[in-house]
Order: C-alpha cells, then structure tokens, then sequence
C-alpha cells in the first residue's frame, strides 16, 4: 500500500510539472501559423559598374573572358547585377509594406514574395536613413493579411518574442526567443533605442517583425553582432509609427529640432549640480536663435521632462525632440540652481540632413559647427587662455563634422596646414572650397592637441 502510495505521489508531481511547462511555454505553433502569412520576402538588385582592367577577384567567367583577360586588358568589363536578400511586413491590406533602409537602398529593382509564393515589383515610396525605415508599395488587385502594431513601450525584459524572416535565403523562418534588454545604444544612429533579443537573427532577418505573443509586432530587427551568439537587435515599432505615417503622406520625414548641445550627466555632475539622482541630459552650449534660445534655456541647464515624457539619459533627448511635431509648444522641465523649474518652448524643424543650424552663418552649416570667436567670454566659458583660435560651442549631430571627435569647448587653430587666427580667416578659407572637399583641422583640447577630418557641405 505505501509503495503505491509514493508511485501515485511521484506520478502527481509529474503531472503538475509538466502542467507548469506547458502553462509557462507558449503556444508557437498556432501563432506562427497565424502571423506568417503578412510576413514577406524582399530580393533586390542594381546595376554596379565593373571594375576596368580585370582587377576582379575570382575564376573568369567563361573562356572568352579570359581570352579578353588576356589579350585585351584594357577593356572595361560590362557592369554587372549585385542583388540581396531582406525581409518585411505588410502594414496596411492595400500594399504598404515596412522595410530596413539598408535592405532596398541604392535598388533599381525591387521585389516582393509573399507567403503564398506569389511576386510583385515593388516601389520604394519613401525611406528614413536615421532610423534605417523604408517603405514600399505593391499593388496586388485585393485585400492582403496585416500584421498588426503592438506597443513597444510596454514590452518587458524576460518576455518572450517571435521573429519570422528570410535569413540566408531560407524563406518564412521563425525562430523565438526573450527580450534579453532594451533601449540598447548600439552607434547605429542618433537616435538608437534598440530592443535587444537572443532569438535568432541573421543576415536576411533584415526588416522582418518582432512580435510578441500577442502576435503584435514590437520591433523591426535591424541589426546582429558578428559572432556574437544569441545577440540580436530590433528598432521599436513605436519609434517607427511617426515615420510611417509621414512616408506614406509626403514620402519625406520631418523631425523636430531643439537647438542645443548636450552631454551625459555622470554621478559626479549630479551631485556637484545637487541633483537628487543620476538623470537627464545636460545642457553644454545652447544655438543662438534656436527654439532652446528663446525659451530662455540655458548652458548648464539640465532637461528631466520633455513634452511630458521623462528623459532619464542623454541619449532619451534627441529620440524624444526629432519625433515631437514641428511647431508644437511643449512643456519642458529644466534643473538649474538647485530647483526644477518649467519652460514652454515651440519646437523647431531639423533640416533635411540634420545639419543646418539656425543663427549660423553658411561657413559653419557647410561645416556642421556653430563657431564663436575667441574673446573673454569665451576663454571664461570654455577655461581657455589662448590667444588665437576659434571656439567650437556646438556640433550638429548628423551633419559633416558629427563623426569627426569635435566637441564644444574645441579650439581650432590650423586647417589644411593653415593658421587659423579668427572667425574671418576661417571664412576667408572656407568659401572657395567645393562640397566634398576634405579638412584636415588641428585641434587643441585643454593641455592635448589632436588632428581630425571635416568633409565640407
């Protein structure tokens, strides 16, 4: 009797655990099922020019190119095809589908395969370098299955995800896994905000959705570490609503612009500013005549709050302003002198590439820089005690010089080998250059010098 007292007991322990496993796993096989068929797969080509002189790599083609190889070596090649794979979703039951920048951009063709083997040209009708969002258009004659958008925002770290794609070709591929972290900065862009997930992604998984088991999409993967294993990134999807809207209405994005520059607030700043925790972003220079300037925002200003949002770091500041609508008036708490307080400001339109800064003269947006000339005040500001130069007090952050290690305080003292003495002597250099042409700037930082390369608007 007790020996089949403890068998019973062992088969009920059995039970109940596999009762939790099936409870705590969610059912992939009837959401899969459901979700596919508004996943697509997208191939694309374009035309590249040949290299001349047969100084391509590989066997030739056939024996009469080696024959050309040979006798004929200075005959340029015939352009040839270079085509790629991605992936998408259809957002809309009348054709729009969304797609990575990087998987369509410089296409001269398009081409869309659905789940049920069919294929359709596709056009590009808009597309956001910034973020790494196109958006495509195929007409089909009928109503086609949407995937659904979720809310990114409450998407949580442990929650399982679903991706489906076309890694290496492999048409309608799922794989699952768990959001491993999210708003992960990756240098991908400005605004990088990205979800971070071990499902499995790879090249091809491109512009594919992140859903979760709502069968909602929550990101649009984008990215993957080489080599590194069960490391995968996805845009949010509430990061990509406003630019879908606004490329499916102009086939263009406008972002909103707030005309300052900032940086990271560290335990130390808090604390020398009497903040009560390490947040916001701070305020290091602010663009004369930008919407921060006449809102009386102000250098050494930290932002909390923008428009009712929370901005815990620097990086939450500029995905927060470029996605407000141009022309709005928003509410913007500010930390200064020990307490918070609250300004309006009507935010500004960022220019089409991010560089052109209002106030500036055309010398400093060909440059991406606002400049100012080095007198009292800026030797006060700055901590500097040289006596030619010019101050860098802001550098746009998508325009020429974004990626050149400039930062506000910076004095330049030679370009291309040249003194650079004031303002006017900078100017003076400058306008008789053609866009494209390469700046080789020498600057000085506190007590370190250092060189670095400005291609000019």
């Amino acid at each position: 009797m007790r020996k089949f007292s403890v068998l019973a007991l062992t088969w009920v322990v059995l039970f109940a655990l596999t009762g939790f496993a099936s409870a705590a796993t969610p059912d992939f096989v009837d959401l899969a099922a459901r979700l596919k068929p508004s996943v697509v797969n997208i191939s694309t080509a374009k035309k590249v020019a040949a290299q001349p002189n047969w100084q391509g790599r590989g066997e030739p083609r056939d024996l009469f190119e080696e024959f050309f190889r040979r006798f004929a070596p200075n005959q340029p090649q015939r352009p040839r095809k270079e085509t790629s794979l991605g992936s998408g979703f259809i957002i809309s039951s009348d054709g729009y589908i969304l797609t990575n920048d990087h998987v369509v951009n410089g296409a001269d063709e398009v081409t869309v395969r659905l789940a049920d083997g069919r294929s359709f040209e596709a056009k590009i009708r808009g597309a956001d370098e910034k973020l790494d969002l196109a958006l495509l258009k195929i007409d089909t004659g009928e109503q086609l299955p949407v995937a659904k958008l979720g809310n990114s925002e409450k998407l949580q770290v442990g929650e399982w995800v679903m991706a489906i794609g076309n890694p290496f070709g492999l048409e309608q591929t799922v794989t699952v896994g768990i959001v491993s972290a999210k708003g992960r900065v990756i240098g991908a862009g400005p605004y990088d905000d990205f979800i971070q997930t071990d499902a499995s992604i790879n090249p091809g998984n491109s512009g594919g959705p992140l859903y979760n088991m709502r069968g909602e999409v929550v990101g649009i993967n984008t990215a993957i570490i080489r080599g590194g294993q069960g490391i995968g990134f996805a845009l949010p999807i509430n990061a990509a609503r406003v630019t879908v809207e606004q490329l499916k209405e102009t086939g263009e994005v406008v972002r909103g612009w707030l005309g300052v520059s900032i940086q990271k607030v560290s335990d130390e700043l808090a604390e020398s500013f009497g903040l009560d925790r390490t947040r916001g972003a701070l305020i290091a220079d602010v663009v004369d005549g930008s919407p921060a300037a006449d809102a009386g925002i102000k250098q050494g200003d930290i932002i909390l709050e923008f428009d009712g949002r929370d901005v815990e770091e620097m990086n939450d500041l500029p995905r927060i302003v470029a996605s407000t609508p141009v022309g709005k008036t928003v509410e913007v708490i500010l930390f200064r002198d020990g307490r918070e307080f609250e300004v309006e400001v009507k935010v500004g339109k960022l220019s089409e590439d991010g560089s052109r800064m209002h106030g500036v003269s055309d010398t400093e947006d060909r440059l991406g820089l606002s400049l100012q000339p080095l007198n009292d005040a800026t030797r006060e500001r700055y901590g500097l005690d040289a006596t030619a130069g010019v101050v860098v007090s802001a550098v746009a952050p998508d325009g020429p010089a974004a990626d050149s290690n400039l930062r506000p305080g910076d004095l330049i003292v030679e370009i291309n080998g040249r003194d650079i003495d004031n303002l006017e002597t900078l100017r003076e250099m400058i306008k008789p250059l053609k866009p494209g042409s390469i700046l080789r700037l020498l600057v000085q930082r506190g007590e370190s010098s250092l060189y670095t390369t400005v291609k000019l608007k």
